[in-house]
């Protein structure tokens, strides 16, 4: 069989060499001509896989190591008998340890405490679960808007969209769709910010066109807006620069790009073609993940407070203000060269493991007891994903 695959999936010769022959493209190099012969094409989000792709090809398999697939024509692989999957939650917990990284150096650059706060989650899906439980982990009051799941679940905790407009931070973990009830595309448009409380922080990690770009930054100039975090945006890779000087953190659509969810995604993908061709290769994430780059964090309680130990231990994990720096690079560079950086960005992206992979170590300084302090402190590294160690003395 042969399988053309976008060169940019983490691992993907180590998990399709043994399927079959690969050749490897760049996604915006995954054209019709170049998978005529293919059997299994394998693509990301900067490819888009319809009838204008694969009318003239052979391909019987279709997939995408990514949790949406907006990229994807359902509906024609589905006529045309062609295979196909995704690797939904794959990047869920990579995506909410971003959304925290974010809010606490918010909180740290705007001098004021998440614990006690309000944050409205629109889409409470893999992702917006996940976010939900490690915002509540910190301290903060959890409402959340999900009209499927409500309808689906019956259930009261998820809320009608007006209900979340007095939150003080919204963030946005919905898929993209353009018709229908449910209709996310420009889903917080004018009106949608025109009934944000005043002064609300905004985070949009879901997919760029949910958001209007115009109306965002016309609450961001109005003062509606006090802070944004923009991870993905309208037009990528040609994005609006504007926006990107206004946001408060910018980076170019990489909040699910951990190095844990992106092989969890290979794998997810490899495993379906498995199946799907009757093959025996099957692997687990294990088979590729390497071992932590911080295998430990120590940590002694001082002064500092909760929430900025717990910024600290996450920025030896993740440096979400060195991704923002990296971005904003784009800035002084012409337009024309503009989209193929934020491509580059993406493609070259670091190693980013999740939080999971440390252990925090807690210096009790010789003391029998643990306070209440650490009491709290551990319960809040643990509910953002961190293992932790307990009574380690000094």
């Amino acid at each position: 069989m042969k399988i053309v695959a976008d060169k940019s999936t983490t691992f993907v010769a180590e998990g399709f060499s043994p399927i079959g022959e690969l050749v490897l493209l760049d996604g915006r190099e995954i054209t019709p001509a170049a998978i005529s012969d293919a059997d299994i094409v394998i693509v990301g989000t900067a490819t888009k896989v319809d009838e204008k792709l694969l009318t003239k090809s052979r391909v019987r398999f279709v997939g995408t190591a990514t949790t949406g697939f907006d990229h994807i024509d359902i509906e024609y692989l589905k006529k045309k008998g062609i295979g196909f999957a995704s690797a939904p939650g794959s990047n869920a917990n990579s995506v909410a340890e971003f959304v925290i990284a974010a809010l606490l150096e918010l909180a740290h650059k705007n001098g004021f405490e998440l614990e006690g706060k309000t944050i409205g989650i629109i889409g409470a899906g893999r992702i917006g679960g996940r976010v939900a439980k490690k915002c509540a982990a910190i301290g903060m009051k959890v409402l959340l808007n999900d009209p499927p799941l409500q309808r689906q679940t019956g259930d009261k905790k998820f809320l009608p969209l007006k209900e979340l407009f007095g939150c003080d931070f919204i963030t946005l973990h919905t898929p993209l769709t353009f018709e229908g009830i449910d209709k996310t595309y420009h889903l917080a448009d004018g009106n949608f910010f025109d009934s944000l409380k005043a002064g609300c922080i905004f985070v949009n990690t879901a997919r760029g066109a949910v958001a209007e770009t115009g109306a965002l930054k016309k609450a961001i100039k109005d003062g509606r807006i006090k802070a944004a975090v923009i991870d993905v945006w309208e037009n990528e890779p040609d994005i609006d620069i504007e926006l990107l000087e206004m946001a408060d953190i910018g980076t170019p659509h990489i909040a699910g790009y951990s190095l844990d969810g992106k092989v969890a995604g290979m794998v997810m993908v490899q495993n379906a073609v498995c199946e799907y061709f009757s093959l025996p290769m099957k692997k687990n994430v294990d088979d590729f993940l390497p071992a932590a780059d911080v295998p430990k964090v120590e940590i002694e309680i001082s002064d500092a407070g909760e929430q900025d130990i717990l910024r600290r231990t996450v920025k030896r994990i993740y440096d979400i203000t060195k991704d923002d720096a990296d971005f904003r690079r784009i800035l002084k560079l012409p337009s024309n060269k503009r989209s193929f950086i934020f491509d580059r960005l993406r493609k070259s992206y670091h190693f980013r493991r999740e939080f999971h992979n440390t252990v925090c170590v807690l210096a009790t300084e010789g003391k029998d007891k643990v306070s209440a302090t650490e009491k709290r402190l551990v319960k809040k590294l643990k509910g953002i994903g961190f293992k932790v160690s307990e009574g380690e003395k000094r």
